[in-house]
């Protein structure tokens, strides 16, 4: 199993690389630590990196260009560096 920490390290290189002002799909990170077809049972481990990491505000949690509570989310999100 994936640890959190590499969840969120794999997200944070995802938004660093990526820059400022810029989103990356979550699914970017699980595909990211998973090669295969079974990033998808990893989704709700980086939603639930993904919303530790805005907790501690390092990424914004966006959905249509806007910042969202993640825990107030539903449906697609993307994720950007602070």
């Amino acid at each position: 199993m994936i640890g959190h920490d590499a969840i969120e390290e794999a997200i944070l290189a995802l938004c660093r690389k990526r820059g400022p002002e810029k989103t990356i799909c979550p699914s970017e990170a699980a595909r990211m630590l998973i090669d295969d077809e079974g990033w998808r049972s990893l989704m709700p481990a980086v939603r639930e990196a993904a919303m530790r990491l805005a907790q501690r505000d390092l990424i914004d949690v966006c959905q249509r260009g806007r910042v969202v509570d993640i825990a107030h989310a539903q449906g697609p999100i993307r994720l950007r560096a602070k």
